[in-house]
């Protein structure tokens, strides 16, 4: 019963390094005209959020 275990683990060890594909690397896609716009609408939405965040606390 105590050699079960390890057994099992060399097992499993072995069945999923064969079984793993190996890594392909990501290709970047370039950024369409909308996200563009999207992200510079959340960039002045962040810091106009930064600004009444600065304000609240300065007036405690």
């Amino acid at each position: 019963m105590r050699f079960l275990f390890p057994l099992g683990s060399l097992l499993c060890t072995l069945a999923s390094a064969s079984a793993a594909d190996g890594f392909d690397r990501p290709i970047p896609q370039a950024q369409s005209a909308t996200a563009e716009f999207w992200f510079a609408l959340a960039s002045l939405a962040l810091v106009a959020a930064l600004v009444a965040v600065q304000r609240l606390v300065a007036r405690s």
